[in-house]
């Protein structure tokens, strides 16, 4: 019964349960010993990196390794590099917690400047070091014998793959990191220049060429004004309506113009965030309130999200003022958020252009020089921008084998299960930063990725205290998560009909990429894990082992310390009398 009882909450091994009466179960460690842990990430964007960070500082006795398969850092704004790419959040929001940065040169700052920002961070905190450019891990196999993650890794330099093995194996790779040309007959026929969003052609001069930009999803939403300048003319085929977001910080866009969408800061803002810390926390804050505010707009039938249609119809209509008659083809049906909701800075303002040309009629073909629709109306062009997106299965990109032979994309072949988005039953020591059911409909993302990694820092100090060899979600966790998800969904506007990636690009499909809640519920839900939610295997399967020999690790090094004493070390109680042991 008690070993029942200790499996069914997950005190003891899945495999040995309590070890016999007449077995050692004293483990010759000290109670505060660490044991080593190698760790591997695959990955260096922003998971990554913070990974890297909080890892080295917070888990004693670590062997750390990232792999990253480009030869820089910085993942997503390493990879999209196309015109007017940038955050669509406020710059001041995306960056880490713990390194604030007071020199932004916009609102809504370009890929360049947040790479660099984050190749700043890395190198302050000495990441580089331990991150391996152009090798690319491309299977991994959990080993139950050893407890250990076997890995297969190809060196893209010289094409050559070998051998590594891990206790715990991180996957921060991103959900968008695949990306895919359109299915449209006659793609690659074109003659012109073909580009992905993704995989943008940066020595290409596109001055004074015919544009075709394909989609209007958030990288399309910026392509389109970031081309516009240079370019003679631009079609822009739209397959779908979408909202555009009011801008957040109403009044400082006001101080500026309303109609400047993405201001930049003068030398002299600049200067005084710098030197003046309280007047950067205030306008930190202040932008931090107003993103965290707009949660009930994506719930069904709250007055937030009853209002919320009208608010963005006026905003669209206030900025396609100079042609009206868009309005009438870009106003969705299904309510605000649905989709990916982006402000899409001087997006409307481009498309009443005399350069534009939206097009919403279906593209059936495309010929060597251009584009034909539904209409029959054959489209000159030069280039053609495909903005369409990338593949949003969350199927993983190589195999990555569990316990008992267990596929991860067979696992996740009907629906990617999973435990508060960053774990799955039937892998241990196995963790996902943004996995499925990790991204944002509203709210800082950026939060919820340190709080996922602070709780692998926790799990992983765990294992270390605990002496556990390996840790595993349970399977009824995952179930309960599934089904929280699907009630939770029901009841907001994600789940309204709408063709969307947070949705695998269905209409009507499950929620599959959203936290189920706002970034504020996330950080108290990842704050404690709760480990009756795992299994537990232990050194020499010896559940016990974690108390040790009797001694601490200073004992050992002959360091006595009993700075417990210390008036700083001491939690103390607040006093209701202070009299009560006073002396005469």
């Amino acid at each position: 019964m008690i070993q029942r009882w200790s499996q069914i909450f997950g005190f003891v091994s899945r495999s040995s349960g309590v070890p016999p009466v007449d077995d050692w179960i004293v483990q010759d460690r000290a109670v505060d010993e660490c044991r080593p842990l190698r760790v591997v990430v695959i990955g260096s964007g922003v998971s990554g990196i913070i990974s890297s960070i909080r890892l080295r500082q917070r888990i004693r006795n670590l062997s750390l390794c990232v792999y990253e398969k480009n030869a820089d850092i910085g993942g997503t704004w390493l990879e999209n590099r196309y015109p007017g790419c940038a955050c669509d959040i406020p710059a001041h929001t995306y960056q880490a917690s713990f390194e604030p940065n007071k020199e932004w040169s916009t609102f809504y700052a370009a890929a360049p400047e947040i790479h660099r920002y984050w190749k700043r961070v890395a190198e302050k905190y000495g990441c580089l070091e331990h991150i391996k450019l152009k090798q690319q891990v491309i299977e991994a196999t959990w080993d139950d014998a050893s407890s250990e993650w076997k890995l297969q890794v190809r060196d893209l330099a010289s094409g050559s793959t070998y051998q590594d093995r891990c206790d715990v194996l991180i996957s921060a790779t991103g959900a968008l990191n695949e990306w895919k040309w359109p299915n449209i007959p006659g793609l690659h026929s074109f003659n012109g220049k073909l580009m992905h969003s993704a995989n943008w052609d940066e020595s290409y001069d596109y001055s004074n060429q015919r544009v075709a930009v394909i989609g209007n999803g958030s990288s399309g939403i910026q392509i389109v004004p970031g081309l516009l300048p240079k370019v003679a003319h631009i079609d822009h085929y739209i397959r779908g309506r979408t909202w555009l977001a009011p801008t957040l910080a109403r009044n400082e866009l006001d101080k500026r113009g309303a109609e400047l969408e993405n201001f930049s800061f003068s030398a002299e803002e600049i200067a005084t965030f710098k030197t003046d810390h309280n007047a950067y926390q205030k306008f930190r804050k202040e932008i931090e309130l107003e993103l965290q505010s707009i949660h009930g707009t994506t719930l069904l039938g709250t007055p937030e999200q009853l209002s919320s249609q009208s608010a963005f119809a006026q905003n669209m209509k206030r900025r396609l003022r100079r042609k009206p008659e868009l309005l009438e083809n870009l106003l969705p049906s299904f309510p605000p958020a649905c989709r990916r909701l982006t402000p899409g800075p001087g997006y409307l303002e481009a498309l009443t252009d005399d350069k534009v040309h939206v097009i919403s009629s279906e593209i059936v073909q495309v010929d060597s020089d251009g584009i034909i629709t539904a209409d029959g109306i054959h489209h000159p062009a030069d280039v053609l921008v495909c903005a369409t997106g990338f593949n949003t299965t969350f199927i993983p990109r190589f195999p990555i084998t569990g316990r008992n032979g267990l596929s991860l994309a067979h696992r996740w072949e009907k629906t990617p299960e999973n435990y508060l988005s960053l774990a799955v039953d039937g892998f241990p020591n196995y963790f996902v930063s943004l996995g499925p059911n990790a991204a944002l409909g509203e709210g800082n993302l950026l939060l919820l990725i340190e709080k996922s990694i602070d709780y692998f820092t926790c799990c992983l100090q765990k294992m270390q205290r605990d002496n556990i060899r390996s840790m595993c979600v349970r399977k009824e966790a995952v179930e309960q998560f599934t089904r929280h998800c699907d009630q939770y969904f029901s009841r907001t506007v994600f789940s309204s009909s709408c063709r969307s990636w947070y949705k695998g690009g269905r209409d009507n499909g499950r929620v599959t990429a959203l936290w189920p809640g706002s970034s504020l519920h996330a950080m108290k839900v990842l704050a404690h894990p709760r480990w009756e939610d795992y299994t537990y295997d232990y050194i020499d399967g010896n559940a016990n082992g974690w108390i040790g020999d009797g001694w601490t690790v200073n004992e050992k090094n002959k360091v006595i310390n009993v700075d417990y004493l210390d008036e700083d070390q001491m939690d103390f109680p607040p006093v209701v009398c202070a009299t009560a042991f006073s002396h005469n």
